[in-house]
């Protein structure tokens, strides 16, 4: 008569997530990455305000225009859409540029957007990939203003605390094209996916490589073992 194979340690818990919640890779990662990207696009919007009205958020205005609150605005990208909180100033005088008026598609910069979480991404690189997004007109100062207002989010996000467990976890990446020393060059983020034990998504990290290989998914694990202590993964 053949063993019985033990039963895992929680496995009642998993088999339920799974029946509960079924998760799919894909369709997962995307909706996980729309939270991050909103984010990052609402910082990036704040550093446009502070730009226009010369002072930044909680220092005494230089003149009568002031901020004025939010606006919500819904945007389309290649993960679905999401809603976004635009600043405003009194005068009405704000024109944002990652997110123009009645732009309403961003699914052309989502990915070097994302790309700015990646464990790997230097402050340089962070600053180059903006000019990206922006373009050739954007000036220094603002460039620099823009990264100094999304590095803390940035760092939070990497540097947040991880669950001891995950009953499931996947892996994925996204290809995107970013100027290098003046040529396009194609570069992945590496992206690990995970479900905690009650059932709720979250991106554990995303690193940014040359290309996709077992070799640098190897290294990805290592270092959210690095990050996790005691992380387990199933």
């Amino acid at each position: 008569m053949a063993r019985r194979r033990p039963e895992r340690k929680n496995q009642k818990l998993l088999d339920l997530i799974r029946e509960q919640y079924q998760p799919e890779s894909a369709q997962d990662i995307q909706e996980a990455l729309k939270d991050l990207t909103s984010g990052l696009v609402e910082e990036m919007l704040k550093a446009e305000l502070d730009e226009h009205l010369d002072y930044e958020y909680g220092e005494k205005p230089l003149g009568i225009n002031t901020r004025n609150g939010y606006s919500t605005k819904i945007v389309k990208s290649s993960n679905g859409e999401m809603e976004i909180n635009v600043p405003r100033d009194r005068e009405g005088s704000f024109e944002p540029q990652v997110v123009k008026k009645y732009e309403k598609d961003i699914s052309n910069i989502e990915n070097q957007i994302i790309s700015m979480y990646g464990r790997g991404m230097t402050t340089r690189d962070i600053s180059s990939h903006i000019e990206e997004i922006y373009g050739f007109s954007l000036s220094e100062s603002m460039v620099s203003r823009i990264t100094n207002k999304i590095l803390p989010t940035i760092e939070e996000w990497r540097q947040r605390p991880l669950e001891e467990v995950y009953p499931f976890v996947f892996m994925d990446a996204i290809h995107y094209n970013v100027r290098d020393n003046g040529m396009v060059v194609k570069k992945a983020v590496y992206i690990v996916l995970a479900y905690t034990m009650d059932g709720h998504k979250e991106v554990l990290g995303m690193y940014v490589g040359e290309n996709e290989s077992s070799k640098y998914w190897l290294m990805v694990l290592n270092d959210l073992k690095k990050i996790g202590g005691d992380l387990k993964m199933y």
